[in-house]
C-alpha cells in the first residue's frame, strides 16, 4: 500500500508511530535487499548449472509488459512474467467457454530491457520448474520478446496467441469494412470467434479474405486493414487452434498474466500523482511479487538475513584501518628555530600567564607612561 497509509496502518493496528519517510525507506532497503538475494541465486544458478526441480504436468507461463511513470515526466516498461499451475480442477469442465483458472501463481517483475529481463526471469522460473514441467503453454499477445523467452527455456512450449488479442485484431478489419460501432462489425466479429472455437483456422482465414473492401467507405483503408490483419494471423497460424487447444485443457487467454500486472505493478505503482526513481522500481516490484504471491514465510527471512549481512559488511568497513597510499606525499617536516635566534618567553606556565602576558601590561600603556613622565 502507499507509505503513508502503511504508516496510519501501522499506528492504529500495532500502535507504531513511523512517518512516510520512514516507511518508505525501510520498505525500499527490504525490496532492494530481495533483489540482491536474487540475483545472487541467479548467480549461483549460472556457474553451477544445478539440476532444476520438477515442475507440473501442465504448467502456463505467460509474460507482458508496463507501463511505470518516472520522475521527471517519464516512463518505462517493467515486464512481468506469470507462472501457473494448470490441474483437471482448473478448467471449466469442458463447456467450451476456454475459461481456464491456473493456480499456484507466482510473478517475476524487473524494469529492465527485454533481453535482461530474460535472464533475470531464470531465477523463478527455475524455482517453479519450469524446465521440467511435462507441458508448457505459453499464452502470449503476440510480442517476440515473449516468443524469446519461451525459446530459452521452454523451445517446445504449446504457444497459442491470446484468443482475445486475436479478437482485436479481427475486430479492427470488420471495424474498417463495416464501419466502426456497425451491427455488421459485431455479427461477424462474433461468428469468427465461434467459427475460432469450433474448427481449425482455416475457415476464419477464408472469411478474412472475403471482407467486402470495395464497399468501405474508404476501400483502400479497409484493404489495408484486412491485409495486415490477414498477415498477422497468418504468421501464427499454429498458435490460433483455439478448438483443439480447448479440446486439450490448455488456457487460450493471457488473463494470468494480465490480472498479474494489474495487481503486482498498477494497482501499486501507478496510483494518482505517482513518481518513481528508476533505482526504487525493482525493490518496489520485488516486494509486490511477494505479497501478491503470498510468499513471506519464505522470502522474509532471506531478505532479513540479506539486510544483516550487509550491515555486518558496513560494520567492518568502518572498523578497517584506511590502507596507506604509495603515492601519497610526505608529511610536512617540523620548523627548526635558525640559530642565534632566542627562544620566545612563555606566556603561560601551569595555568597561570607570566609577567609577559598581554594580559598582565597596563591598559593604555603608552598614556600612563606619558603622565609618569
Amino acid at each position: 500500500m502507499p507509505f503513508a497509509r502503511a504508516a496510519e496502518q501501522l499506528a492504529f493496528f500495532w500502535g507504531v508511530r513511523l512517518d512516510a519517510a520512514t516507511v518508505r525507506r525501510q520498505a525500499e532497503a527490504a525490496g532492494a535487499a530481495y533483489v540482491e538475494v536474487q540475483d545472487a541465486e541467479l548467480g549461483r544458478l549460472e556457474r553451477e548449472a544445478s539440476e532444476p526441480p520438477p515442475g507440473p504436468a501442465v504448467q502456463q507461463v505467460s509474460a507482458d509488459g508496463a507501463m511505470v511513470p518516472l520522475v521527471g515526466g517519464r516512463w518505462a516498461e517493467a515486464r512481468t512474467v506469470a507462472i501457473g499451475t494448470i490441474t483437471a480442477e482448473a478448467r471449466d469442465g469442458g463447456s467450451g467457454s476456454g475459461e481456464v483458472h491456473a493456480t499456484e501463481l507466482s510473478y517475476f517483475s524487473r524494469l529492465a530491457d527485454h533481453e535482461a529481463f530474460i535472464r533475470l526471469a531464470h531465477v523463478e522460473l527455475h524455482r517453479r520448474g519450469t524446465e521440467r514441467a511435462g507441458v508448457v503453454v505459453g499464452v502470449q499477445d503476440g510480442a517476440e520478446w515473449e516468443q524469446q523467452l519461451l525459446d530459452r527455456y521452454r523451445p517446445d512450449a504449446v504457444r497459442i496467441l491470446d484468443f482475445p488479442h486475436t479478437l482485436e485484431h479481427l475486430g479492427s478489419a470488420a471495424r474498417a469494412v463495416f464501419g466502426e460501432g456497425t451491427a455488421e462489425a459485431a455479427a461477424w466479429l462474433d461468428e469468427q470467434a465461434g467459427a475460432l472455437k469450433r474448427g481449425p483456422p482455416a475457415a476464419v482465414l477464408a472469411a478474412l479474405r472475403a471482407l467486402p473492401t470495395g464497399a468501405a467507405s474508404d476501400p483502400a483503408a479497409a484493404a489495408e486493414a484486412r491485409d495486415g490483419t490477414l498477415g498477422y494471423l497468418e504468421k501464427r497460424r499454429e498458435q490460433i487452434h483455439y478448438a483443439e487447444f480447448l479440446a486439450a485443457g490448455f488456457p487460450i487467454g493471457s488473463g494470468l498474466v494480465e490480472g498479474g500486472q494489474k495487481v503486482v505493478i498498477q494497482a501499486r505503482l501507478k496510483g494518482a500523482g505517482m513518481h518513481w526513481a528508476p533505482e526504487h522500481v525493482n525493490p518496489m516490484l520485488a516486494l509486490r511479487n511477494i505479497a501478491c504471491a503470498d510468499r513471506w514465510a519464505e522470502a522474509w527471512p532471506l531478505i532479513c538475513g540479506q539486510r544483516r549481512t550487509a550491515a555486518q559488511a558496513r560494520r567492518t568497513a568502518r572498523a578497517r584501518p584506511r590502507p596507506v597510499h604509495q603515492d601519497a606525499p610526505p608529511p610536512c617536516p617540523a620548523r627548526s628555530r635558525p640559530a642565534g635566534v632566542p627562544a620566545r618567553p612563555k606566556l603561560v606556565v601551569d595555568g597561570r600567564p607570566t609577567a609577559g602576558h598581554p594580559w598582565k601590561r597596563p591598559f593604555l600603556a603608552g598614556g600612563r607612561a606619558r603622565a609618569v613622565s
